[in-house]
Order: C-alpha cells, then sequence, then structure tokens
C-alpha cells in the first residue's frame, strides 16, 4: 500500500460518515446529550486503551481546556489520567475493572460517559458502560462498523463505516472534534461580527 492509497482511504471512510444522514443526527445527538448534561451541572467522563484512551484524552482537554475560544471551563475527564489509581486497580482487581469502578465513584445520573473502542468489545469499557447505564448516566459509544457490544448498551453508537483501526480512530477523533465544537458554541455562543 502507497501512501496516497492510505491517505484515499482515510478520506473514503470520512465521505462515507458525510453521505450517511443517519450517522449526522448520531453525531448531533451526542452533542445534545452532553450540553443537556453540562448545562445542568453534570460531566462528560471518557474511556479508551491505547489510541483510543488518548483520543478519550484529547476530547476531554478540549473541553475542560478551551477549543475555538476562551471561554469557563467544562467538566470532563479522561478516566485513565491517574496512573497510582489505574495501576492499583489493575492489580488488585482486574484491568477490566479500572473504569467500571471510577465510573460508580464519580458518575452520576445525567453525566454522560463515552467509551471509545474500535472494536466495541473492550471489556473495560464495556463493564464501565453497563455501569454507567446503572447510575442513570447517558452512554455514547465511539466504534468501529459493527459496534460490538457496545451496540447493546450506548444510547448514541458512533460506529464508523470502517473495520481498519487507524482508520476508524482518524475518524474518530474528527468526530470528537465536533462535538466539542458544537459543545463550546451551543453553551457558550460567540457573536460571529466580533
Amino acid at each position: 500500500m502507497t501512501i496516497p492509497d492510505i491517505i484515499n482511504n482515510s478520506i473514503s471512510v470520512h465521505q462515507l460518515i458525510l453521505a450517511d444522514e443517519v450517522f449526522m443526527q448520531k453525531i448531533q445527538e451526542a452533542v445534545d446529550v452532553c450540553v443537556e448534561s453540562l448545562r445542568s451541572g453534570g460531566k462528560i467522563l471518557l474511556c479508551g486503551n491505547g489510541g483510543s484512551a488518548s483520543d478519550a484524552q484529547h476530547i476531554a482537554a478540549e473541553l475542560s481546556g478551551r477549543f475555538y475560544y476562551d471561554r469557563p471551563p467544562l467538566y470532563a475527564e479522561a478516566l485513565h489520567v491517574n496512573g497510582s489509581y489505574l495501576t492499583a486497580v489493575a492489580n488488585d482487581y482486574h484491568f477490566e475493572m479500572v473504569y467500571r469502578r471510577m465510573v460508580e465513584a464519580a458518575g452520576k445520573v445525567g453525566d454522560v460517559l463515552i467509551g471509545l473502542s474500535t472494536s466495541g468489545n473492550s471489556q473495560n469499557v464495556v463493564y464501565a458502560m453497563e455501569a454507567a447505564k446503572k447510575i442513570g448516566m447517558k452512554t455514547i459509544a465511539f466504534t468501529g462498523e459493527t459496534g460490538g457490544n457496545l451496540l447493546y448498551i450506548s444510547d448514541v453508537l458512533l460506529n464508523v463505516p470502517s473495520s481498519d483501526t487507524p482508520r476508524i480512530q482518524e475518524a474518530h477523533i474528527l468526530i470528537g472534534h465536533i462535538i466539542c465544537e458544537f459543545i463550546e458554541k451551543t453553551i457558550f455562543p460567540k457573536d460571529e461580527g466580533i
């Protein structure tokens, strides 16, 4: 495969998303769920593994810091950023429990959990999403084509139409950026003339 082939494959996945009106509606639904939570004093928690953990942390930083412009911070946190907690729970319980226990500790009714898993089957993300549902949180899943097990436990499923992990992750960060932009401009509207 050549470099242009790889770029074209990425563009093709983005074009499939762009052409899918239902997918566009699901992105807007994810925005609406997050805005409703944040406006009601809720928070956005995120979790994933590897590249998906990086994407979770990236999205959390865009919300809690700033995206396009200065405005008050929003409560968003990636659940893997406390290394001592993560390694203690993985050691004392099992790695599959690391996100679930933090959701049980920090999650409240009306909060949102965004779980990222290209397969949709990462067991620690699945357990966290199940715990979030029991608490009364809203759940948003970023997955690949099939949705995996997250298909059955997410309120909003953003299943990228691909089975190629790097292409899925590229689409995930695009979708994450769209969600961040729309959350920011909805909660903190800015006069375009300024």
